[in-house]
């Protein structure tokens, strides 16, 4: 992801107290039934980089509170043309020196050179970085294209010549899109873009966030039809805020059902209730995926952790700890 919805809430969210009849209520007209997970989710997390003292500490916050639910893989974005490059590159080596957690690099080719690029990947593997999140970025602003002379023109280009400058050892994740790019001329044209992707040498699509389950159903059948075996992560993006969503999903071609617009309407003044709905449409979500055969997730913390715990506690993703010691008993 090259965007992110500003928080409107960087403090810790409080605890649910009042409203809790009115949640009852909105939550009896959830769209999905609930059905029991699959024993065996993966889940991984997606992080931005802090641009201010304060930023920095709610991340290493966000991470310390994601990091006992030993996710598969954490992420850190990296802005269109490179935009964020010193401070993606600070919070990976923060992550990786203070935690076991596996980290994975995002990389755009937008704006850069193929030199420029392999600097940036072998810095990350300097770092302890062996997984790469490869985009092709959104060009600048009031251009169409951004590609420059002597770089990647798409992100299969940029795939294969991270195969090439750093051989079979590094993992690659690319994007997909459920309700096709906004750019794609047609949606077999978007599907051929990603079999391109995975053609190139990536290990796995991860998708943009949806929120219509019988899309991303839609979209994985189509995607299995034009001979894309590789494994496609569903995105998941708990609502922290329902404004920011809504004007980030018209940005990337995400469409809000209706239904979300009911259960979120005036609930400004009510924090709390805010947050029980964000987690219950997030984890029904999940649950609805699972009816797919899906058991892996990743999710858009938006460097808010609150939410992403509560959903992966609803899964029943629990601390590696906690999980040890209700097996022993």
């Amino acid at each position: 992801m090259t965007h992110h919805p500003t928080p409107a809430h960087a403090n810790e969210i409080q605890r649910p107290g009042r409203h809790l009849e009115e949640t009852a209520e909105r939550l009896a007209r959830r769209p999905w039934p609930t059905t029991p997970l699959r024993p065996a989710i993966n889940v991984s997390f997606e992080f931005f980089p802090p641009a201010t003292w304060s930023a920095e500490a709610r991340l290493a916050q966000s991470v310390e509170a994601l990091a006992p639910l030993a996710p598969s893989f954490v992420s850190v974005t990296y802005g269109a043309g490179g935009t964020t490059r010193d401070r993606t590159l600070e919070a990976i080596r923060r992550i990786t020196s203070s935690t076991r957690l596996s980290v994975a690099g995002h990389l755009t080719c937008v704006g850069a050179t193929r030199d420029e690029v392999a600097d940036v990947v072998d810095d990350y593997r300097a770092a302890g970085v062996d997984h790469i999140v490869a985009l092709r970025g959104d060009p600048p602003a009031g251009e169409t294209d951004g590609t420059v002379p002597g770089g990647y023109r798409s992100a299969a280009d940029l795939v294969a010549g991270l195969r090439a400058h750093a051989g079979d050892d590094l993992e690659i994740s690319v994007a997909a899109y459920p309700e096709v790019h906004p750019k794609a001329e047609t949606a077999r044209a978007d599907l051929d873009n990603l079999k391109a992707k995975f053609d190139a040498g990536a290990d796995r699509a991860i998708t943009q966030f949806f929120f219509d389950t019988d899309a991303f159903a839609r979209f994985l059948d189509a995607a299995r039809r034009a001979g894309i075996s590789g494994p496609i992560v569903p995105g998941i993006m708990p609502v922290t805020n329902f404004a920011n969503v809504k004007r980030f999903a018209e940005r990337c071609g995400t469409q809000i059902p209706g239904w979300m617009e009911d259960l979120f309407a005036d609930l400004d003044e009510a924090p709390d209730v805010r947050r029980l709905v964000a987690a219950t449409i997030a984890a029904e979500q999940c649950r609805r995926l699972a009816e797919f055969g899906i058991t892996d997730f990743h999710f858009y913390t938006m460097n808010q952790p609150e939410l992403t715990a509560a959903v992966c506690r609803i899964l029943g993703v629990r601390p590696v700890a906690e999980a040890a010691q209700a097996q022993a008993g």
